[in-house]
C-alpha cells in the first residue's frame, strides 16, 4: 500500500519520538486489553495507523502484521477489529467475509465504487485532521461511551486540565483561532496564547489532531462540532 498523505506521516514522526518511558509504559499497561490488528505489508503505513489508533482507542492494544500469514499465526480470533488493506483482504477475501462486522478496509480512494461495498472502508489517503474524524467516528458508532469494552484505566481518566483550559481547547479543536477564542472567552489574546501553551505542555501534545483525539475522546466536544 502507497503511504498516506501528510496524516500518517506527521503522527508517524511524533510515534517514533515519543519518550522510551512512554513506550515501556504503555507495554505494562496493554495486559488483558482489547486487541486490534492492522495487517498492512506497508511498514510506514502501518506504524502511522497504529499511533494513531493509540490516541483514538487507548483500552485497545494494537499489533501490525505485515502479511496475512502472520496475523493467522497469531490467535486472529482474539482481536475485535481488523484494520486490513485491500490487497490483503482481495487475496484472503474468504476469512475476512466471514469477520466482515470486524474488518475495517483501508483504501486509497474515496470513490465508493474503488471500495468493497460489503465492508466498512476507511481511505488513509486524506489530510491527517480528516483521518483523525474518520477513526473518531468509527470508534464513536463502535464504542461510544465504552460501548463493548471495559473499563478505561484510572490514569486515562484523570483531569489534567483546569476549566478555563478545557474551554479553550474545546474551541481550539472547532477550528477557532486564538483571536476568535480571545473574543468568546472574552479574554486577552496573550491569555489564550499562553492557555494553549500550557495546554499542549501538560497533555504532551504538539498538533491539533493529536488535541482533537483526546477532546473527543474525554467527552469534551462532540464528534460533530469539529
Amino acid at each position: 500500500m502507497v503511504f498516506a498523505q501528510s496524516g500518517l506521516h506527521i503522527i508517524l514522526i511524533s510515534f517514533l519520538l515519543r519518550p522510551s518511558s512512554f513506550i515501556v509504559k504503555h507495554k505494562k499497561m496493554n495486559t488483558g486489553r482489547p486487541k486490534v490488528a492492522i495487517i498492512d505489508p506497508n511498514t510506514l503505513s502501518a506504524l502511522g495507523l497504529k499511533s494513531m489508533l493509540m490516541n483514538v482507542m487507548p483500552i485497545m492494544t494494537i499489533d501490525t502484521f505485515g502479511s496475512f500469514a502472520e496475523l493467522m499465526a497469531n490467535e486472529p480470533e482474539s482481536y475485535f477489529h481488523y484494520f486490513v488493506a485491500m490487497n490483503v483482504v482481495l487475496e484472503n477475501k474468504a476469512f475476512f467475509s466471514e469477520h466482515r462486522r470486524k474488518t475495517i478496509v483501508l483504501t486509497l480512494s474515496r470513490d465508493s465504487a474503488s471500495q468493497l461495498s460489503e465492508f466498512h472502508s476507511l481511505c488513509i489517503n486524506v489530510p491527517e485532521s480528516e483521518l483523525v474524524r474518520s477513526l473518531l467516528l468509527l470508534e464513536q458508532r463502535a464504542h461510544g461511551n465504552g460501548k463493548n469494552l471495559p473499563p478505561m484505566p484510572q490514569v486515562l481518566q484523570q483531569k489534567i486540565l483546569s476549566d478555563r483550559e478545557l474551554e479553550v481547547l474545546a474551541l481550539i479543536v472547532q477550528g477557532y483561532i486564538n483571536k476568535e477564542i480571545a473574543d468568546k472567552l472574552n479574554i486577552g489574546l496573550t491569555t489564550v496564547i499562553t492557555h494553549r501553551k500550557n495546554i499542549m505542555d501538560k497533555l504532551g501534545m504538539k498538533s491539533v489532531s493529536a488535541l482533537t483525539i483526546y477532546a473527543v475522546m474525554h467527552g469534551y466536544v462532540d464528534i460533530h462540532q469539529i
